[in-house]
C-alpha cells in the first residue's frame, strides 16, 4: 500500500517492517464519551457487538498485535462498572478518568502514560470496534518514518457547501477523511497537548498540526468504521458475519444400478417402478450425492469413510442417517448449510411429480428452507448406462459457510 504524507511524498512499504521493532509502543483507547447520537442508556463503547462489547473488541485489536506493548485506556467515571465488565479479564492497567471532551480525555490519558513514558502511542477511538492489524502496521511505519501518523481515506464522493440549497463545489482533490489510530512520537504529542489545552481541536492530528509536527497518512479502511448510531452497530455487525464465516463449496456424484424390487428410493421418497436400487443401504443415489457433497465441503472424506459398506450394520440402512450425519458435523463446526442442488439423471422413474416431495424432504433432514433446495432431472438423451435404462445417477453441490480454522 502506499502512504501519503501532507507534506511529502512517502515510498511504498512492502512488506511493512518497522524502522526499529525494539520501540516501545502503546495503544491509548479513549472511550470516555456519553455518545448522545447513539441514543440509549448504555454508551455506545459498551453496546455488544456479535457477543462482545464494541470497547472490547477495538482492546483487544491492540493487545493482540505483536507491534504493541499495551493498552490503556480512558473511560468516564460513571462507567467503571460497565468498562470492568467488558475488559475486566484482560489484565490491563487501572483505566484513566477522562474529561469532559476528547481532548481533555486524551490529554489525561497521555499525562498518565507519563509515569513510563512509552517511545510512541496510538490513540484510538474505543467506539472503532472493527480496526485490523494491516491499518495498524501502516500507521506505524507512517509515524516512525515522519514521526507523526493519521489512519485515512481519500475523499472519492464529490463534495457540496451549502445548506437547504447548493452554494459551491468543493475541490476534493487533495481531501481525506480521518480515522483512529493516529500515532505519535511520545514526547512530542503530550507536549503538544499541554500546549493547546482548551483549543477545541477536532483529533489528535489537529493538535499535532497546530503545533508545528507534520503528520503522514496512512491508507485506512472502509470496514474501520465508528460506532455513531445504532444504524453503525448494525453495520460493523454485518462485516463481523462476513468475516466470521468462509464459503465452503462441495460436490458429489453417486450411480446406483437397477436390481430386483418394485420400489426406488430417490431424494428420501419411494417411488414405485419394476425394479429396485442395488448399492450400499438402502441406494438412494440422491441422497448419497448430497451427503458426499457436504462432506467435501468439509473435507471430511466420504460417506464410505463414515459409513464403510462393509459394516453390516449399515446394509438397508435408511439413508437419511448418512445426510442428516454430514449436516450435524457443518453445526458441529459452527458453520450451516447455505444451499445444496441436486441433479438427477435417469429415464424412469419421472423424477417431477415427486420433485416438491423430495425437496421437502431433503430440507427437512438438513434443517434449512426449502427454498434453499434445488431438485433437478434430466435424461441423457438415450446415451450411456442411465440412457439403456441400466441405472441411476445423480450430482450434487453444497454451499457451506464456516468459521475459518485460523
Amino acid at each position: 500500500m502506499q502512504l501519503w504524507c501532507r507534506r511529502l511524498c512517502q515510498s511504498r512499504f512492502a512488506p511493512f517492517r518497522y524502522e526499529n521493532p525494539m520501540k516501545r509502543r502503546i495503544a491509548l483507547v479513549v472511550a470516555a464519551g456519553r455518545g448522545t447520537r447513539f441514543g440509549r442508556a448504555l454508551p455506545k463503547q459498551y453496546a455488544d457487538l456479535a457477543g462482545a462489547p464494541v470497547i472490547r473488541r477495538a482492546v483487544l485489536a491492540f493487545l493482540q498485535h505483536p507491534g504493541v506493548a499495551g493498552v490503556r485506556c480512558v473511560i468516564h467515571p460513571d462507567d467503571a462498572s460497565a468498562y470492568e465488565a467488558a475488559v475486566g479479564d484482560l489484565g490491563l492497567p487501572p483505566a484513566v478518568h477522562g474529561g469532559p471532551t476528547r481532548q481533555e480525555s486524551v490529554r489525561l490519558g497521555l499525562e498518565a502514560l507519563a509515569a513510563e513514558p512509552p517511545d510512541m502511542v496510538l490513540i484510538h477511538d474505543g467506539a472503532r470496534p472493527l480496526i485490523d492489524s494491516n491499518v495498524i502496521d501502516r500507521t506505524v511505519a507512517a509515524a516512525e518514518a515522519h514521526g507523526a501518523a493519521v489512519a485515512a481515506l481519500r475523499v472519492n464522493d464529490t463534495l457540496k457547501r451549502g445548506g437547504a440549497i447548493v452554494t459551491a463545489t468543493v475541490d476534493r482533490n487533495g481531501l481525506w477523511r480521518a480515522q483512529t489510530p493516529q500515532a505519535f512520537a511520545f514526547g512530542p504529542i503530550l507536549a503538544a497537548h499541554h500546549t493547546h489545552a482548551g483549543a477545541d481541536l477536532s483529533d489528535d492530528a489537529a493538535v499535532a498540526e497546530r503545533a508545528g509536527i507534520a503528520v503522514a497518512l496512512a491508507e485506512g479502511a472502509e470496514d474501520n468504521l465508528k460506532i455513531t448510531n445504532p444504524e453503525d452497530l448494525d453495520r460493523a455487525r454485518r462485516l463481523l458475519d462476513c468475516r466470521a464465516l468462509t464459503v465452503r463449496v462441495g460436490q458429489g456424484f453417486d450411480v446406483h444400478r437397477f436390481g430386483p424390487g418394485d420400489i426406488v428410493v430417490i431424494g428420501g421418497i419411494g417411488i414405485p417402478h419394476d425394479s429396485g436400487l442395488v448399492g450400499h443401504s438402502d441406494a438412494d443415489v440422491a441422497l448419497h450425492a448430497l451427503t458426499d457433497a457436504i462432506l467435501g465441503g468439509l473435507a471430511d472424506g466420504d460417506i464410505g469413510s463414515h459409513f464403510p459398506p462393509s459394516d453390516p450394520r449399515w446394509r438397508g440402512a435408511d439413508s437419511a442417517i448418512f445426510l442428516r450425519h454430514a449436516a450435524a458435523l457443518v453445526r458441529g463446526r459452527g458453520g450451516a448449510i447455505d444451499h445444496v442442488d441436486l441433479t438427477i439423471l435417469c429415464e424412469r422413474p419421472k423424477i417431477g411429480p415427486h420433485r416438491p416431495a423430495m425437496t421437502a424432504r431433503i430440507a427437512e433432514l438438513l434443517q434449512i428452507p426449502p427454498s434453499r433446495v434445488g431438485v433437478k432431472a434430466t435424461t441423457t438423451e438415450g446415451l450411456g448406462f442411465t440412457g439403456r435404462g441400466e441405472g441411476i445417477a445423480a450430482q450434487a453441490v453444497a454451499t457451506l459457510r464456516l468459521p475459518p480454522e485460523d
